[in-house]
């Protein structure tokens, strides 16, 4: 027997509202499968099982507000034999147990009639209407649903304001600039689309987040986690990409092993991942998984970004617009298409010495655009992934 519990979905989730079961009781499921849809500051995410199993209990039911790391449900393992049912334990909902302790009743008295034999906030009013009284048939009751926008924008709000000062006050960032000359990734961009469908046509992002994949292969002290006082080096390269919300506010979903994929692959799974994201339908896996942040203002004529590194994270690069302005080369003064790169670090993962070879990898990849084409690195198996 084992235990789902609602997962941490950020380093600014605190809890989530239960918005639907996909499983019920003596339902198998298996890795991967999405088993529950959860809301949260940010969006409604699908939330995702990593180990195969039966569904014997939902410990919570659909509209329950729960703390993260809460335990939403039991399974057991393949080839395991569940417990006879006397010897489980009450199963109430937390808004019922909630209740029914604020009105005094005993909850061992109580009789549940949800999924599984839960004990529902309905179940906790029945027993607590007087004795008597007539039992009017009580109205089923909606579904729940996100919140409305504006509330949804003020939790937004909060949210990253609260993860914002936790990084300003854990994280000793340290910040460096790269200024790189884009010709050659611009004209081979240009060539390459000249070929394609307009459907199918790569935008500079994608250099940008494969030439950003393969810098970090080679220093991968910028890919992880610091937890727990101690620097761990992530598995796989998942860049966590900075997408502006429709209803304002940020959010940063993992586009997984972007190192190990073909260009191509990769721009249609950004197209994918960004229409996700504003229309509110994002897995668990992609708020969790990722291991850097890149973000990129370039579109809003934003010169260079000096971003806040969103924890437990080690790194954000940041990218700005893409301009021409004068530049020497071969002694001379020509005019060039440049572009500023940055890396926020933190210091007690890295220092500006391993950021400036960082940024100087990162550099030279962008100026290399078949070589960003051509390398595909070992993508990491999935156990690795999905820890």
């Amino acid at each position: 027997m084992f235990e789902f519990k609602l997962p941490a979905l950020g380093a600014d989730m605190d809890e989530g509202t239960l918005l639907e079961w996909k499983v019920k009781p003596g339902e198998a499921v298996h890795k991967g499968q999405v088993v529950a849809v959860v809301d949260t500051s940010k969006a409604a995410i699908d939330i995702e099982i990593w180990q195969d199993g039966t569904v014997q209990t939902l410990r919570v039911e659909a509209g329950d507000k729960v703390p993260v790391g809460a335990v939403l449900a039991t399974l057991t393992a393949p080839g395991e034999t569940a417990p006879p049912a006397a010897a489980r334990r009450q199963r109430i909902s937390p808004a019922a147990r909630q209740k029914a302790q604020a009105l005094g009743l005993d909850l061992s008295a109580l009789k549940g009639s949800g999924a599984d034999g839960v004990v529902t906030l309905a179940d906790v009013e029945r027993a607590a209407a007087p004795a008597g009284a007539e039992k009017a048939v009580a109205p089923p009751v909606p579904a729940p649903s996100p919140p409305p926008a504006a509330d949804r924008q003020l939790e937004t709000r909060r949210a990253i304001a609260a993860a914002m000062s936790r990084a300003n006050r854990e994280i000793p960032h340290y910040y460096l600039l790269q200024t790189i000359p884009m010709t050659r990734a611009q004209q081979w961009l240009e060539h390459e689309n000249a070929g394609r469908p307009i459907t199918e046509r790569l935008l500079m992002a994608v250099l940008q987040l494969k030439a950003v994949a393969l810098a970090l292969k080679k220093y991968p002290e910028f890919s992880g986690v610091y937890q727990d006082d101690q620097f761990t080096p992530a598995a796989a390269v998942h860049i966590g990409v900075a997408i502006s919300l429709r209803q304002g506010g940020l959010i940063a979903p993992a586009l997984h092993d972007v190192a190990a994929k073909p260009l191509a692959l990769l721009m249609q799974e950004l197209a994918d991942l960004v229409k996700r994201c504003r229309a509110g339908s994002l897995r668990s896996s992609e708020m969790t998984d990722a291991c850097v942040t890149v973000t990129n203002l370039g579109d809003q004529g934003v010169e260079a970004v000096l971003g806040v590194i969103y924890p437990p994270q080690v790194a954000l690069v940041g990218f700005g617009r893409l301009a021409v302005r004068p530049w020497v080369q071969d002694g001379k003064v020509c005019a060039l298409p440049l572009l500023t790169a940055t890396l926020a670090a933190d210091h007690r993962a890295s220092d500006g010495h391993q950021g400036a070879l960082f940024l100087a990898e990162l550099r030279e990849l962008l100026q290399q655009p078949q070589t960003l084409a051509d390398t595909i690195a070992p993508a990491a198996n999935q156990e690795e992934s999905n820890p």
